[in-house]
């Protein structure tokens, strides 16, 4: 199946996608949520090719913002995103929900999509209850993976990245046929600083604090399945799409 290039969602509303997206007579409108480590990214990908659905990523954005050095941001909400990614500075929810509101065409994608990166806290997820009402959207479900957190510790601090190609490896569970030394180009293998062990503690300290509401928020609401995110990648897919096909068929039999 090929997937639209997602030009709408990566380089604003005056872009066009090319191919378009298949469209389907029941399309999935999903949020994933998960904490870092715990393989959300991948998952991502993965539904995005067993759904048809288009992955509307708010990360990607940013790294398409910062790969086109030298060309004009698209919108004011872009520019104040770039001018604090410039300054090494998080996004303000604000900036983040300007550029949600701005690509609000996305969410009318004909194959569904799959948003990942937002929302991150509760008055996101307000925010985004509003705007889907206003387009007379619905959402389907709210995937959260799932992972204890000392084996989430694990796989960041285990984590190695190639200084050259950026490809990534890990010391038990993928690890480089030579150490240090990475497969692909021969590039050294480094460890990021937010990857050791007490950066790790951290970041799931400030992941827990934001996403812990929102996860009762959703839970509350009855869209909320929760996916153990251990075993492999085709493993977790399988227990992911099992999940949501008894949810919809769930509410068929209940309507």
């Amino acid at each position: 199946m090929n997937h639209p290039d997602r030009a709408a969602w990566l380089d604003g509303p005056a872009s066009y996608c090319s191919p378009h997206p298949r469209e389907l007579s029941r399309p999935w409108r999903l949020v994933l949520l998960g904490a870092p480590g715990v393989g959300k990214g991948t998952q991502a990908q993965l539904l995005q090719h067993e759904l048809g659905a288009c992955h509307l990523s708010t990360g990607d954005v940013f790294r398409a913002a910062t790969r086109t050095k030298g060309c004009p941001a698209s919108s004011p909400p872009m520019a104040a995103a770039l001018h604090f990614m410039q300054r090494g500075e998080l996004v303000p929810d604000s900036t983040v929900w300007e550029l949600i509101r701005e690509r609000r065409a996305c969410l009318h994608c004909k194959g569904g999509f799959i948003l990942d990166g937002f929302p991150r806290t509760l008055v996101q997820a307000e925010a985004l209850e509003t705007l889907l009402r206003q387009e007379a959207l619905t959402l389907d479900a709210v995937v959260n993976y799932e992972l204890p957190l000392p084996t989430i510790i694990d796989r960041l601090s285990g984590r190695r990245t190639c200084s050259q190609c950026k490809a990534v490896f890990h010391i038990t569970q993928n690890p480089p046929k030579q150490p240090c030394v990475c497969d692909q180009c021969g590039g050294s293998l480094t460890q990021r600083e937010d990857d050791l062990s007490e950066a790790v503690a951290v970041r799931m300290e400030t992941y827990t604090r934001a996403t812990v509401p929102l996860v009762h928020h959703y839970r509350g609401l009855g869209t909320l399945l929760s996916i153990v995110a251990s075993g492999s990648p085709e493993e977790i897919l399988q227990r992911t799409t099992k999940a949501l096909n008894d949810r919809r068929d769930g509410v068929l039999h209940s309507a």
